[in-house]
């Protein structure tokens, strides 16, 4: 799964059906609503800032019918928060195939890997509190862990499995060879993941994303505090930042309250039905991709995490020193940090950001722009080809690169 964040390969043109399902683990007229929990601002004292908030509006909808009209995702919701327009919602197609309810910016849904900056925030949180060196290695935590084929926790860092640079292979790329029903619902425990990850074959490039490198993450959480990472998550982020709608599922594969469903596809036909597959047991993808969340709380954790909320300047500089990443498994220019990724702007500067893909079919985006602006973006299925994955990232440009953002910098100039 991007592997419940990032693609796992480049995709061609029109992709294989089947391997969009498993190995990625990523109509009306314009309208925008406003959003809850969001600082208003007083545009009326203001015409030009007014108009540009109007036109970044209409440019993050559009970038987003986009994706319902062009590439037929069935729903796209999104929340944008910046320091110019205040907090504003929109959504895009339907919740449910089924039943025709409209997309809801207010609804749950899995957002993957997104997961993985809360967790390697917990762990530069405690880095930052001395109870763990970012730069000490694995073994010291979890003695005896990783010692089988070739891998050593001996030399592998604890940065190193927050940035992707450990050599250990992803568990999730053996799990979606298995047949659908050995896997989609059973409970997984970490070792058990981690055990599976240390038979594959060891990774050929440097920089290689893996999930697995989450989960042993997790497990020096646990080690260090005596608490599991999913309560550490929800004790020191979820519960302070007021995140009422993002919560860990455990082993239930329903998701609890108002939630959009999500879809997959099972054959190469492209106009062929999607297949729901909302109900997963996320307990394989743990501290790397199991979290629920909503657009709203996913944006205001990330605006949390920049905006000095979580972190000191120094510890959050950590998060953002980067490594090349390779292209061929995000995307050309992008770099990871701990837990991040930042990406060039068309319009200039970096946004930051996570991206979440589950198996049955939601896709999630929290980002960060270099103004101040954050942004919560979710799919109900996953991008099938090379131009709907581009069409994706180009939401961020949408959203960061509008005439509000080159207003507000004309202004401090």
């Amino acid at each position: 799964m991007e592997k419940l964040s990032i693609r796992a390969r480049r995709l061609p043109r029109r992709s294989a059906a089947v391997a969009s399902a498993t190995a990625l683990l990523v109509l009306a007229a314009p309208m925008a609503t406003a959003a809850t929990g969001a600082a208003p601002v007083d545009t009326a004292r203001h015409p030009a800032r007014s108009a540009a908030c109007d036109t970044e509006r209409d440019a993050l909808a559009a970038a987003m019918d986009t994706l319902v009209t062009r590439h037929g995702i069935p729903g796209v919701a999104a929340e944008a928060t910046g320091p110019d327009c205040g907090g504003w919602n929109v959504a895009r197609g339907v919740a449910d195939l089924r039943s025709g309810r409209p997309m809801d910016a207010a609804d749950r849904m899995r957002i993957g890997s997104v997961s993985k900056t809360f967790t390697a925030t917990v762990v530069v949180q405690l880095a930052a509190e001395g109870r763990l060196g970012l730069d000490t290695p694995v073994e010291r935590y979890l003695p005896g862990l990783i010692r089988e084929n070739g891998h050593d926790g001996r030399k592998i860092t604890v940065r190193q499995l927050l940035q992707h640079t450990s050599g250990l292979p992803d568990h999730t790329e053996s799990l979606v060879q298995l047949p659908l029903e050995q896997w989609r619902f059973r409970h997984y425990e970490p070792r058990e993941l981690i055990a599976m990850a240390l038979k594959m074959p060891r990774p050929e490039k440097k920089w290689h994303y893996s999930t697995t490198n989450t989960v042993v993450a997790g497990l020096v959480v646990e080690q260090v505090t005596g608490r599991r990472v999913e309560e550490e998550v929800t004790r020191r982020i979820i519960e302070p930042l007021g995140l009422g709608d993002t919560y860990w599922p455990g082993d239930s594969p329903r998701i609890r309250g108002p939630h959009s469903r999500s879809y997959y596809p099972t054959t190469d036909d492209p106009d062929a039905p999607l297949a729901d597959g909302t109900e997963w047991n996320m307990s394989f993808g743990g501290a790397g991709g199991a979290l629920v969340s909503t657009p709203a709380d996913t944006s205001r954790f990330f605006r949390a995490l920049f905006g000095g909320e979580l972190l000191p300047a120094r510890w959050l500089a950590e998060m953002k020193r980067t490594v090349p990443a390779d292209p061929a498994r995000l995307w050309p220019g992008a770099r990871y940090g701990l837990g991040l990724i930042a990406s060039p702007l068309k319009c200039g500067g970096w946004w930051w950001s996570h991206g979440g893909t589950v198996p049955g079919g939601h896709r999630a985006l929290g980002a960060y722009g270099p103004d101040g602006r954050s942004l919560g973006l979710v799919l109900t299925a996953v991008p099938r080809t090379e131009e709907a994955e581009a069409d994706f990232r180009a939401t961020a440009d949408a959203a960061f690169c509008s005439p509000a953002r080159h207003h507000r910098t004309e202004e401090t100039r």
